[in-house]
Order: C-alpha cells, then structure tokens, then sequence
C-alpha cells in the first residue's frame, strides 16, 4: 500500500468507532454532508439507529478535522492508503474524542476511527505497496458491499 494526499470526498459515508472511557468500541455512521470554502464542515453521527447532527472545522492543508455533537467532541487526522492491487483508495480518519453533558460519559476521553473508500482510476499508475499498511480499523469499518469499483 502507499500512502497518499487526498482531500476529503463530500459528501461521504464513513464506518466509524469510538471507544470512551470504560465503555466498549460503539460503532456507527459519520456523514460529511458538505465542507465550505471556510472548511466549515456539516454532517451527522449515527451511534444508536437515529443521525445526530454534527458541526465542525476541516482544514485541507493540515488535513485535520474537528467537530461537535451535542454529546462529543471528536479532533483526528486523515491519512490515505492506496492498494492499486484491488483498486481501492482508503481514506481514514483517526484521533481523539471527549465526552460531554449530557452525555452519561461527559468528561471522559477516548478515541475514534472513521474509513471510508473510493476507487482509484482504471488508468492509475501506483508504484507497488512499499509504505505501511493502514490500521486494522480500516478493514473493521470499511463496508465492502457498497464499493462500486
């Protein structure tokens, strides 16, 4: 796998867990609706089966990404893995959360991983893998019956 630079895709559906305190990995769904030219960022965070709307902040030269929901505060950074092999571009996301009110859990810390994929061009032209593979929560969180390549 190399890595790679890439923006991040809006919109976009990502697999996502979190881990806070001592609870167990929560798993879900992060949408990124839309990125202004600001890098205001909207979406919504699905834990427990309803979209809870999340606000926040990303910072294309940095590519680190910061947002809110009404019981959380995520800050992480974006990576990218290519894999010419089966034509996949993995994009992951990955850094810190904190709990907050009203959250049972408010004060706690923890951390997160969201991965979502896109299909390299039938004409990509990669180098063969010589850069590390992606954390295993790429494959944890990824859903391959989706992917369209």
């Amino acid at each position: 796998m190399q890595t790679r630079q890439a923006t991040i895709p809006v919109p976009s559906r990502w697999g996502i867990n979190a881990y806070a305190g001592s609870r167990p990995v929560i798993w879900g769904t992060l949408v990124i609706s839309s990125v202004d030219a600001n890098g205001r960022l909207t979406g919504s965070i699905n834990f427990r089966g309803t979209p809870i709307p999340v606000q926040g902040h990303w910072n294309e030269r940095s590519r680190q990404i910061r947002f809110d929901s009404p019981y959380a505060h995520f800050t992480g950074t974006l990576s990218v893995f290519d894999d010419p092999s089966i034509r996949i571009r993995h994009l992951v996301l990955n850094g810190t959360l904190l709990m907050k009110s009203p959250s049972i859990q408010a004060g706690e810390h923890g951390t997160w991983i969201a991965t979502t994929q896109l299909c390299l061009p039938q004409a990509y032209q990669g180098q063969p893998a010589t850069a590390g593979m992606p954390p295993v929560g790429v494959f944890v969180t990824a859903d391959f019956t989706s992917n369209p390549c």
